[in-house]
């Protein structure tokens, strides 16, 4: 499939990698707004936001992730997208994300943690709405 139209891409995450070949395109969202790489595309650096990152293989074929929080690099006609997690929409787990929203909420609206443990809950809670969003799609 490798042509002038494709690009490599990596998608790594502290457990290894998810996914590494030949696409099309890469869609994504980061905290800027959505983002779509075609090939020769501008080098780039970018942090990413939870969202379903989707990897256009062929006009036929497309793989999807939920992705959390993350970077994505492109440069050469490569894209390498490191996430802290990737997890393939049909193994999102609703009932726990519903208790991780749970969670993260009462964490949020606990006024006595401190500002650090307040960013660490509103990241969480933007992920697991993104997760749920995902699942529920």
């Amino acid at each position: 499939m490798a042509g002038e139209n494709t690009f490599t891409v990596e998608v790594l995450t502290p457990e290894g990698e998810v996914y590494s070949g030949e696409v099309v395109q890469l869609s994504t969202r980061t905290v800027t707004g959505e983002i779509g790489i075609l090939a020769r595309h501008v080098p780039i650096l970018a942090a990413l936001k939870p969202h379903r990152l989707r990897l256009k293989l062929s006009d036929s074929e497309e793989k999807e992730w939920a992705q959390s929080h993350g970077m994505l690099q492109v440069f050469a006609n490569h894209a390498q997208v490191l996430l802290q997690e990737a997890i393939e929409p049909d193994n999102l787990d609703v009932a726990a994300l519903e208790e991780e929203k749970k969670d993260a909420e009462g964490r949020l609206a606990d006024e006595s943690s401190g500002e650090a443990a307040r960013e660490v809950a509103e990241r969480d809670l933007e992920r697991v709405e993104a997760f749920l969003e995902i699942a529920n799609a």
